[in-house]
C-alpha cells in the first residue's frame, strides 16, 4: 500500500501519526503537572502551615523544590542524551508523582520539606526532556508551533493553579493539591510507557560524568542556598553566606576543570563554539533573573499598595500570561523568516519598555496601569523566550538536543534564583528603612504586614504610610529589574544573523560529531518500526487528514515531497 507522508524528522518517520499524537500528548501532560505544582500549593501554604504548625520554615516549602529542580536539570538533560528519552522520562516522572503522594502524606513540615526536595528531583526532568522529545517529533519548521502551545499550556496553569488549588484546600483538603497529580501522573506515565517508541536507536557504552555531576550538583546547591537564605535567616555579610559564595565559586572552577577533562563531560563546553546557542543560554541567564524577580513582586505590589486580595493578587499576573502566549504564536511564525536575532531583539526591546514602565508605579497607581504593564512586558518576555529556546535546540543534533535543552532551561531557572535574590534583599533593606522611617522608635516585622487582612486593621495613615514604603521599596526592585533587563538586552546583540534554517546549516559543522550522532533534522522516510496494537477505544481515532488513513491534504507548513511503501 502506497501511502502519502510529509517531511519528518527522522524519529517521527519511524512513527504512525497517532503515536506522534500520543506522545505529545503525554509530554504536555507530564509538562502540565509540573507547571501547576508552584501556583498549586502557593494558594495553599496559609492552610498547610496552621495545619503542620512550621511558620518558621515556610519557605523552604519552596526553597527544597528550586534547589532540587536547577541542580538537578543539566543531568536529566546529559541523561536523555546517554540513555535515551523514554526511560528517563519515564524515572523522572515517577518519581514527580511519587514523591506528590509523599507530600500529600506528611505530619509535619519537615517531612514536607524533604519530599518537596524529592519531588523536584522529577520536576527537575519534566520540562527539559519533555521539550527535548517535542524538539525530536518536529522538524524546524514545526517546532515553532509544538513552542508555542508549550507556551500556551504553562500560561494556562498559571491562570488557573491558583483558582484549582484554592478550590481543593477549601472543599477537600490542602493534601489534594498534591494527590491530583497522581491521577494526572499516572495517565501520562500510561501514555509514555504504551505508546512513546524510544528515539535513541544506536547504543554505545557511555561514561557518565560522576565526577562534573556531583560538581555540578554541589555548586549549584551551595549557590541556592546561600541565595535563598541571605536576607531571610541569615545575614547578607555573615560568615556562613560569605563562605557560602566563596565556596560555590571553588566548586565551579572546580566543575569547569572536571568538565575540560572529563572523556564524556556532563556539559560538553564545545557546545558554545556555537554562536546561536551560546547566545540563546547567556541571554535566557540574564532575562531568567529580569522574568522572576517581575513575577515575583508584582502580586505582592498589587496585595498591599493597589489593596487586591490574594486571589486578585494572583490573577495580577493574567494579562502577563496571556500577552506572552501571544507573543510566543506570533514570535515562532517570524522567526522562521526573521531569524532568531530580530525576533529576541524586538521582545527585548517590549521588556525594556515594560520594565521601565513598572518603575513608574506608586500608591497612587491604578490596576489598570498594573495590567497594561503586564501585557508589555509579556509581549518581550514571549519573543525571547520562544527565540532563546529554539536557537538552542535547532543548533545542535539529536545526540545533543537533550543537553542542548536542559542547558538553556537550567541558565534561565539559576538565573531566576538570582534575579529574585537580589531584587528581594534590595527591596526587604529598603522596607525596613522605610518603616523605621515612618513609625520611629516602634518594632515592626515587615512580613506580619503580609498577612491576609493585616493592612486593612490598621489607622487609615498608618495604612497609608505602610503601603507608601511598600511602594517605594517594591520601586527599587523594580530599578534592579530593569538594570536586568537591559543588560538582557545588550546580550541579544550575540544573537547571529541569518535566517534559523542557515543559521542551523551553519551550526552543524561547528562541533565534532560523536560516533552515534543522530541528525534530528533529517527528512527521510523509514519503514515504520513495530508499534503497539491501538486499544479498543482508539480504533476509529482518524489520522491526520480526517479519512482515518492518513492520506488527508497536509497543512502548508509541512508539503508531501515522499512517499512510503
Amino acid at each position: 500500500m502506497t501511502a502519502t507522508t510529509r517531511s519528518v524528522t527522522e524519529y517521527a518517520a519511524r512513527l504512525s501519526p497517532r503515536t506522534v499524537k500520543l506522545t505529545t500528548a503525554a509530554v504536555l501532560v507530564s509538562q502540565g503537572i509540573a507547571a501547576l505544582d508552584g501556583t498549586v500549593v502557593a494558594t495553599a501554604m496559609p492552610t498547610i502551615v496552621g495545619d503542620l504548625h512550621g511558620i518558621d520554615h515556610y519557605a523552604w516549602v519552596f526553597s527544597a523544590y528550586l534547589l532540587a529542580t536547577i541542580a538537578s536539570i543539566p543531568l536529566w538533560g546529559r541523561l536523555a542524551d546517554m540513555i535515551g528519552r523514554k526511560p528517563i522520562f519515564l524515572s523522572g516522572m515517577v518519581i514527580f508523582v511519587g514523591a506528590s503522594a509523599l507530600c500529600g502524606m506528611s505530619g509535619s513540615m519537615w517531612q514536607l520539606i524533604l519530599f518537596r526536595g524529592l519531588q523536584g528531583i522529577g520536576g527537575g526532568c519534566l520540562l527539559p526532556v519533555a521539550q527535548t522529545i517535542a524538539a525530536d517529533l518536529y522538524t524546524l519548521e514545526q517546532r515553532p508551533k509544538i513552542s508555542a502551545l508549550f507556551a500556551a499550556e504553562f500560561a494556562l496553569c498559571s491562570v488557573v493553579g491558583p483558582i484549582l488549588g484554592g478550590f481543593l484546600t477549601d472543599t477537600l483538603s490542602w493534601r489534594w493539591v498534591f494527590f491530583v497529580n497522581l491521577p494526572i501522573g499516572v495517565a501520562a506515565i500510561f501514555l509514555v510507557q504504551r505508546f512513546m517508541v524510544e528515539p535513541v536507536t544506536e547504543r554505545r557504552r557511555h561514561r557518565l560524568d560522576v565526577a562534573g555531576a556531583g560538581m555540578l550538583i554541589a555548586w549549584t546547591a551551595v549557590l541556592l542556598f546561600a541565595l535563598e537564605t541571605a536576607g531571610r535567616d541569615y545575614a547578607w555579610d555573615s560568615a556562613l553566606i560569605i563562605g557560602c559564595f566563596v565556596a560555590s565559586a571553588s566548586l565551579l572552577a572546580a566543575f569547569i576543570v572536571i568538565e575540560l577533562k572529563a572523556e564524556e563531560p556532563l556539559i560538553p563546553f564545545t557546545l558554545f563554539r556555537v554562536p546561536a546557542l551560546r547566545a540563546g543560554t547567556i541571554t535566557s541567564l540574564f532575562f531568567g533573573m529580569s522574568m522572576f524577580a517581575v513575577i515575583s513582586y508584582l502580586p505582592l505590589f498589587s496585595q498591599v499598595v493597589t489593596g487586591s486580595s490574594a486571589t486578585g493578587a494572583g490573577r495580577a499576573l493574567t494579562p502577563l500570561m496571556l500577552a506572552m502566549v501571544t507573543s510566543s504564536v506570533f514570535g515562532a511564525r517570524v522567526l522562521l523568516r526573521a531569524g532568531y536575532r530580530l525576533v529576541v531583539i524586538g521582545g527585548a526591546v517590549f521588556f525594556v519598555v515594560g520594565a521601565m514602565l513598572m518603575t513608574q508605579l506608586d500608591a497612587s497607581s491604578s490596576q489598570f496601569e498594573v495590567a497594561r504593564d503586564m501585557v508589555i512586558l509579556g509581549l518581550g518576555m514571549g519573543c525571547t523566550m520562544v527565540a532563546t529556546s529554539l536557537a538552542a535546540q535547532n543548533s545542535v543534533d539529536m545526540s545533543r538536543m537533550g543537553v542542548a535543552t536542559s542547558l538553556v532551561n537550567f541558565m534561565r531557572q539559576l538565573g531566576g534564583a538570582i534575579g529574585v535574590s537580589v531584587a528581594g534583599a534590595v527591596m526587604l533593606s529598603s522596607l525596613t528603612t522605610r518603616l523605621q522611617d515612618a513609625f520611629p522608635g516602634a518594632h515592626i516585622n515587615p512580613g506580619r504586614l503580609l498577612a491576609p487582612g493585616q493592612t486593612s486593621t490598621l489607622p487609615a495613615s498608618a495604612r497609608d504610610a505602610v503601603k507608601s514604603a511598600f511602594a517605594g521599596a517594591l520601586h527599587e526592585a523594580f530599578v534592579v529589574s530593569l538594570v536586568l533587563v537591559v543588560l538582557g538586552a545588550l546580550t541579544t546583540l550575540l544573537m547571529p544573523r541569518g535566517s534559523a534554517i542557515a543559521i542551523r546549516d551553519r551550526a552543524r559543522g561547528l562541533i565534532p560529531e560523536p560516533a552515534d550522532a543522530m541528525t534530528g533534522d533529517s527528512f527521510v522516510i523509514a519503514e515504520p518500526i513495530d508499534e503497539p496494537e491501538p486499544l479498543a477505544w482508539q480504533a476509529s481515532v482518524p489520522a491526520p487528514g480526517g479519512n482515518g488513513g492518513g492520506n488527508g491534504a497536509p497543512d502548508r507548513a509541512t508539503t508531501p515531497d515522499h512517499a512510503a511503501t
